[in-house]
């Protein structure tokens, strides 16, 4: 009986291996080439970076599905955002999102990201990461978990890749 518990025992070929192969095929249909992530962290607890080092582990993994996390903006199509928005580092997430070409597309991860989660209301905070760019998708949690993380980067590029065209089959003439 196969294991559902998406425990793939580091190889990446369970549910987060089948996860990141349909992100790899859908991120290439969509650019044209594989998908790089940017991770900024806004200002968080560290909670949703211990998520993504969960979802890094699985680096090897991604990289061999054709996905990697990149430090420099310019290569990056998925800008990853965790944290609460404070002005001293939204003018960096902003700054970091504008040196990114098109197609381009902003995650906020966790509920800090969201709304400001349990630093709402604190005096330099100014919400979640819609406070300083516009939110493609949202990944709420506190922290989320490694396997929603890919989860919703692979609804993302699935929701906006365009159909593929499909040929149609010429039968031969009998």
């Amino acid at each position: 009986m196969a294991d559902q518990s998406g425990d793939d025992g580091g190889r990446g070929d369970g549910a987060a291996g089948l996860l990141a192969a349909r992100l790899a095929e859908a991120g290439s249909v969509l650019l044209g080439r594989s998908l790089a992530v940017r991770h900024v962290d806004a200002g968080s607890c560290g909670g949703c970076e211990i998520s993504l080092r969960g979802a890094r582990v699985l680096r090897e993994g991604l990289t061999r599905f054709g996905i990697s996390m990149v430090d420099d903006p310019r290569a990056a199509d998925v800008l990853l955002v965790t944290g609460v928005a404070t002005a001293t580092l939204a003018d960096a997430v902003r700054r970091t999102l504008e040196a990114m070409a098109p197609p381009r597309f902003v995650v906020a991860v966790g509920d800090c990201a969201l709304d400001g989660g349990v630093f709402k209301g604190a005096p330099n905070v100014m919400g979640g990461a819609e406070r300083g760019v516009t939110v493609d998708l949202l990944i709420a949690g506190c922290p989320p978990s490694p396997g929603r993380i890919i989860a919703g980067l692979v609804a993302l590029v699935e929701a906006n890749a365009p159909p593929v065209k499909r040929r149609s089959r010429i039968e031969p003439h009998a």
